[in-house]
């Protein structure tokens, strides 16, 4: 379970949950309606026999390993051991430790026949096995397709056909009041149901990169976590989340990431393994809390509205800049749309790809402009991004030996075995380097250095800074180029 009170207000935690999935196949539902008359209860019945199925148990191991870690040194090991040159004299040792095997549960979402499940990146990430049950008990294998820690989604596959599906509703379409159930497994309760109304829609809470979420008293619960949000048509119409908590237990509100949000990142992890992710360019705040913040200070400010972004920052590079958008100035629509938050930015802005192009609206010394400009990705171009493997490195690893470990004095490594035609030969890197660092992750299996060149094929700055040592005892630093 993941919590993200330190980012709310004090007394008040917010806690990530293992819950649902989202189906990514249009399946149409029964024309049964379920609306009810004015003052008229609703039946919630069909929605839950439509989403029980589909909803299923993910089991999480994450195995015991030894890692090293640094300990407490005695502090009269470390006044001799620097008087006689001897020790390291920082206040501290470099141990190995056993970790514990980590279990824990959450839900999913199937969404497609084939075996397709989505649930939460944090339902899934470090995990070394994954077992999923479905609501007729049985049990499959699953692998992890794809990650996106910015929205906290995730694509996991097990080998089945024929499976339950739930058809998939459009989020944007949800009303404030409207009735909801939430579909999932809370403290291992296999299939339980709960219901009630959406709260409020396009809520930050700045446990995400990215976030829009539908907020529901429906209540969410520890086990919850990438399980379904469903309309009483039996549409899925978002993924269950997290909640809103001070005990880490449900207390009011939860939280589930909408489908509009949803379908562009599993249509993304499908196609390229890795979210195309269009940005504008700027960093900013909600216009009310910024003016609000500026008063608090005593202030007088005005911008000419109270609704849209406030743009703290522009990137030179981005889209934002080749509109004239500069710092203090007001985002108020994009393609006609009207954005009051900077939560609707987001959901509209993750429905696009690099190289899409878009209307700005926004307010420059409060008069009103409208630019078209063209979306980039995180790199500042309109490439396809694609996770880089490590062949990108042109290089073969293997964990450094014991006999190395005692002559270098160290206890972790990744030894370069043999480096052909790619980045390692450019940069410098030959056989015998020991790598021990890279972008600031210890190194010690090759798993550790193939997750640290995939985070950085697509960030940003898409180079490797790497730190180890040579055979001889001599420290050295490199930059890696991983982009492809």
């Amino acid at each position: 379970m993941k919590s993200y009170s330190k980012k709310l207000l004090s007394g008040v935690g917010l806690v990530a949950l293992m819950l649902a999935a989202v189906p990514v196949m249009n399946v149409c539902a029964a024309n049964q309606s379920t609306t009810a008359l004015p003052g008229q209860p609703v039946d919630l019945t069909y929605a839950a026999e439509k989403a029980v199925p589909a909803v299923v148990h993910i089991k999480y191991v994450q195995n015991s390993k030894v890692q090293t870690v640094d300990v407490p040194s005695n502090p009269f090991d470390d006044f001799f051991g620097d008087m006689f040159g001897f020790g390291q004299g920082n206040g501290s040792q470099k141990r190995q430790v056993q970790t514990p095997k980590k279990e824990a549960t959450g839900s999913g979402v199937i969404i497609s026949t084939d075996g397709y499940i989505v649930t939460n990146n944090h339902v899934v990430n470090g995990a070394d096995e994954l077992t999923v049950t479905l609501n007729d008990g049985r049990e499959f294998s699953a692998r992890i397709v794809g990650t996106d820690a910015t929205t906290d989604l995730a694509l996991i596959k097990v080998n089945a056909k024929d499976l339950p599906t739930l058809p998939i509703g459009d989020s944007d379409k949800l009303k404030v009041g409207e009735w909801v159930i939430a579909v999932g497994n809370p403290f291992n309760l296999n299939s339980t149901v709960t219901a009630g109304i959406v709260s409020a829609k396009a809520r930050s809470l700045g446990a995400n990169g990215i976030e829009s979420f539908i907020q529901t008293d429906a209540a969410i619960n520890p086990g919850n976590s990438g399980g379904a949000l469903v309309n009483t048509k039996g549409e899925l119409v978002g993924i269950n989340a997290m909640l809103y908590s001070r005990t880490g237990e449900y207390s009011g509100y939860g939280f589930a990431i909408p489908t509009t949000i949803m379908n562009k990142v599993v249509s993304d992890l499908k196609k390229y393994g890795t979210v195309q992710r269009a940005v504008i360019g700027v960093e900013g705040m909600d216009a009310h809390r910024w003016i609000d913040s500026q008063k608090d200070q005593g202030k007088d400010v005005d911008l000419g509205t109270m609704e849209g972004i406030y743009v703290a920052k522009v990137d030179p590079d981005g889209a934002a800049a080749a509109a004239g958008i500069e710092k203090g100035d007001v985002i108020v629509g994009i393609d006609g749309k009207k954005v009051n938050k900077m939560a609707e930015l987001q959901e509209i802005l993750v429905n696009k790809h690099p190289g899409d192009k878009v209307q700005i609206t926004y307010l420059h010394n409060k008069k009103k402009v409208e630019k078209q400009v063209t979306l980039k990705n995180t790199q500042g171009n309109t490439n396809v991004l694609k996770t880089a493997d490590l062949d990108v490195l042109g290089a073969t690893f293997a964990p450094v030996s014991a006999s190395k470990k005692e002559q270098l004095g160290i206890n972790y490594g990744l030894e370069v075995l043999k480096v052909g035609k790619g980045s390692f030969k450019d940069a410098g890197i030959d056989k015998g380097f020991v790598i021990m660092e890279a972008n600031n992750q210890t190194i010690r299996t090759i798993d550790d250095l193939q997750n640290a060149v995939k985070s950085a094929s697509t960030s940003k700055d898409p180079v490797l800074y790497i730190k180890g040592m040579w055979p001889t005892g001599k420290k050295d630093y490199f930059a890696v180029q991983v982009a492809e």
